[in-house]
């Protein structure tokens, strides 16, 4: 019976792994729609990226160069911010012994807390989205073994094109094309955030907020070992 039972368990295995590699993916575009209509709504109701943090780096060199302080103290706190974000998840997903609906918790509040921002100085706002940004880097950095980018998409363009030219070179490596997912997700949420703030403004945070909060909810919903499987060690 031994010889038999092996490849029972291992075709059971292989299938787990495909499983969770799929559910994974699902989160990853659910985080990516998420970080993309934040990025939208942050650009347009607030003049800078929360989680596009490339561009916010090249046009802090831009207002050094131009001595505008204003701008420089600005984009340099939204760098920090993303910086702490990252930080702060990744401690809270270790707190909560690697769970990531307190994450995605936390981020609802931020976003809340942005969202409801009335005051002239749009800065506090701008501070809460990027770390809410930040931080849920900290839910998925790999599915199977394959890393994976959230809330930028310029890594996951370069994985593709490479996997691309591997494979026009007649290599047949698996997982590259994921890499499509966070991309895909990325331009439907923004679509959507820059839909969203056309006829709300920054209050259109709180479709972000709802969708951060149904995310924790379904994150509730995922094996625990699989989630383990996702978030930095």
């Amino acid at each position: 019976m031994l010889p038999n039972a092996l490849p029972a368990r291992t075709a059971r295995r292989l299938r787990l792994q495909i499983l969770r590699g799929r559910v994974g993916l699902g989160l990853v575009a659910g985080l990516s729609v998420l970080a993309g209509m934040t990025d939208a709504i942050g650009l347009l109701a607030l003049g800078d990226f929360v989680s596009f943090m490339s561009g916010n780096t090249t046009r802090l060199a831009v207002a050094i160069s131009e001595a505008d302080l204003a701008m420089v103290l600005r984009l340099s706190g939204a760098v920090l911010g993303f910086v702490a974000g990252n930080a702060l998840g990744v401690l809270l997903a270790r707190g909560f012994r690697r769970r990531a609906w307190p994450v995605l918790l936390v981020v609802a509040v931020l976003l809340t807390f942005a969202a409801g921002w009335r005051l002239g100085n749009t800065f506090p706002a701008l501070l809460a989205a990027t770390l809410a940004m930040g931080m849920i880097n900290a839910v998925v950095e790999q599915v199977n073994g394959l890393p994976i980018g959230l809330t930028y998409v310029t890594g996951a363009l370069s994985r593709f094109g490479r996997g691309l030219g591997r494979w026009l070179l007649g290599e047949r490596r698996n997982g590259w094309r994921v890499q499509l997912v966070p991309w895909a997700g990325m331009l439907l949420g923004a679509a959507l955030g820059a839909w969203l703030e056309q006829r709300l403004g920054l209050q259109a945070l709180a479709g972000s907020c709802t969708l951060a909060c149904v995310l924790a909810l379904v994150s509730r919903f995922i094996p625990r070992a699989w989630q383990r499987g996702y978030m930095p060690r």
